[in-house]
């Protein structure tokens, strides 16, 4: 079948990066062995949606080159907010000097402008901003964001409606896919109306109950990105939203939101696409989420399916994950780009 894909983590440990030493240290250090972990899963692609843009666009151009060995990477680099918005004023918010790499915090719809330009001639695969971190939409009470794995709670920022409308028609200008960052009902609809092509997370904090929302997505032909393996665990309606929007014939696309810490990376992924098939989804549904659906959502016709003319980026399995999804753990070969990089047949 083909290769996994996995369309949205977060790739650079945002807790040991804080100064040129240790990101240089997690590039020689630890980097190599978490790409490989993707390939040891079965996951030959992966896109990046925050990460250094400098360091991650570096990362990219080695794993091309062959001096790099891991997964086909895609990246956004830093992901953009407000100023203060999320993650800039939460996950960073002691660490200055990653901040100022992971994060893009702009104040003005020139200074958005600017900066997605300044990322297309990076040569980034897509854009992604943040229009919220679980916050409350125009007009509610001010939300004050909590995170069990940081200490103190902060009152976010929302990124203005003119800021995002400028963000997705100069990535579309740039011939940039646009996806964005939402927890709720009225955000979500807010980026689809903006012009959004791809919603990262969805509806996490409440349950779907606007079915217009549902009918902007088919209208729109959206990709949502339920990312369950991060919210499953802290956002009880998560799964029944993903259920909806499968049911409705909403795409879905694989995202862990993986990052450096709970799990392994690659394992989050086959964790992901299992909770997808808990939320209701069939297997064959989290397949296509996992290959041809995020394919569609990474803009790779060549990637997602096996068909000539395709890259041959494969797995062969042990037993069959379209009777159970868990089979996905039961790899025997991982094929990149018609090479073999792991193969298991004939171990135990």
């Amino acid at each position: 079948m083909p290769g996994l894909i996995d369309t949205h983590l977060h790739f650079y440990d945002v807790r040991a990066v804080s100064d040129p030493e240790s990101m240089r240290a997690f590039e020689e250090n630890e980097l190599p062995g978490r790409l490989d972990l993707f390939l040891q899963h079965g996951v030959t692609t992966i896109k990046s949606v925050g990460d250094p843009t400098g360091g991650i666009l570096e990362t990219r151009a080695k794993i091309a080159a062959g001096a790099l060995r891991g997964p086909r990477l895609l990246a956004t680099g830093c992901g953009i907010t407000v100023r203060d918005g999320h993650p800039a004023s939460t996950i960073f918010s002691g660490n200055a000097w990653a901040r100022a790499r992971f994060t893009g915090e702009i104040d003005s719809v020139q200074q958005m402008r600017d900066l997605v330009h300044h990322l297309a001639d990076r040569k980034v695969d897509a854009i992604k901003l943040l229009s919220e971190g679980a916050c409350a939409s125009h007009g509610s009470p001010k939300y004050v964001w909590h995170n069990a794995a940081f200490p103190d709670p902060v009152e976010l920022v929302r990124l203005p409606l003119d800021f995002l409308r400028a963000g997705i028609e100069t990535g579309h200008e740039r011939g940039l896919k646009v996806t964005v960052h939402t927890a709720q009902q009225d955000a979500a609809r807010e980026a689809l109306e903006a012009g959004a092509d791809g919603l990262e997370h969805g509806v996490t904090v409440e349950p779907i109950t606007d079915h217009a929302l549902i009918d902007l997505m088919l209208e729109r032909d959206i990709v949502y990105t339920p990312t369950l393996w991060i919210h499953d665990a802290i956002h009880p309606d998560a799964r029944g939203n993903v259920k909806k929007v499968a049911d409705a014939g909403v795409r879905i696309a694989l995202g862990s939101d993986t990052f450096c810490g709970p799990g392994r990376f690659g394992a989050n992924t086959l964790a992901e696409a299992e909770l997808m098939v808990a939320a209701g989804m069939t297997p064959i549904q989290s397949l296509v989420a996992a290959t041809s659906g995020a394919a569609r959502q990474c803009v790779r016709p060549d990637l997602g399916t096996v068909a000539p003319g395709k890259r041959a980026d494969l797995i062969m399995l042990a037993a069959d994950p379209t009777q159970d999804i868990g089979n996905l753990r039961e790899l025997g070969m991982t094929i990149l780009n018609g090479e073999i990089v792991v193969d298991r047949r004939h171990k135990g």
